[in-house]
């Protein structure tokens, strides 16, 4: 079976992980969200990785979210909360990983893909990329904890533009909405300021930022917002919004 996550670490401290399906827009499978709860599982205790970056394979896309072709049979609430959850823990593990992190947005990123670069603590995007929280357009909102991370990291009004347009933006859009830190071509400059410090110190901050979080149940909220997708996954609306969306790509 092919890794559907390529894996790439540098002696200068970073650690790189590809989204490897690019014939599928780098959509998350079971597979996929198993090798990343592994790789950052591992890249936790590896005293040589001071930054953890993921982006995407290809120039197409940084991630199109869940793979709806092979979630489509998952029918009921509890099927859904089953899948949404696993790929909820995988987030949040991202989330509070000890070190820093990085989503370099290489190519689109829609859907569970912008929930994916939510849980980074920085989203570097290219010119001209296309970024959108979409999940309004299939009849569910975010299924993995994204909308609770997402308010923890842009203010409220704008998260809340995001979430409930469900628009398509430019990279340029979301840097002016606060969700992209920075517009560039590739990562490795903006990585260099954290690369020169001690991991140690790295880690002090990002725990201090864990313990905020933490002392404000946001575990908890990513659960609760979880099991609300699960409801709005059974409805009727979602399955023929999913339908439609099927049946446009054949």
């Amino acid at each position: 079976m092919n890794r559907t996550i390529k894996v790439e670490k540098s002696v200068r401290g970073f650690m790189k992980v590809i989204f490897n399906r690019p014939e599928k827009r780098n959509a998350v499978n079971y597979q996929l969200m198993d090798e990343l709860q592994s790789i950052l599982a591992e890249a936790a205790c590896d005293d040589e990785i001071k930054l953890l970056v993921l982006t995407g394979a290809g120039t197409d896309a940084f991630c199109s979210g869940g793979d709806l072709g092979e979630f489509q049979d998952l029918y009921t609430e509890e099927e859904a909360f089953t899948m949404l959850s696993k790929m909820g823990e995988v987030l949040y593990a991202l989330a509070v990983f000890p070190k820093p992190t990085m989503a370099f947005i290489n190519g689109s990123a829609v859907g569970g893909g912008c929930e994916i670069a939510t849980a980074c603590d920085f989203r570097l995007a290219k010119s001209g990329v296309r970024v959108g929280f979409v999940q309004g357009t299939l009849g569910i909102t975010t299924g993995w904890g994204g909308a609770s991370l997402l308010l923890e990291k842009i203010p409220g009004q704008n998260a809340v533009k995001l979430l409930m347009g469900a628009n398509i933006h430019t990279a340029e859009e979301a840097k002016g909405l606060g969700f992209v830190d920075k517009i560039a071509e590739s990562w490795e400059g903006f990585a260099e300021d954290l690369l020169r410090h001690e991991t140690r110190v790295l880690m002090a901050y990002k725990k201090l930022l864990i313990n905020k979080w933490e002392a404000g149940g946001l575990k908890g909220r990513m659960e609760a917002e979880i099991r609300e997708c699960a409801k709005l996954w059974a409805s009727d609306a979602h399955h023929a919004a999913v339908s439609r969306f099927l049946n446009k790509k054949k």
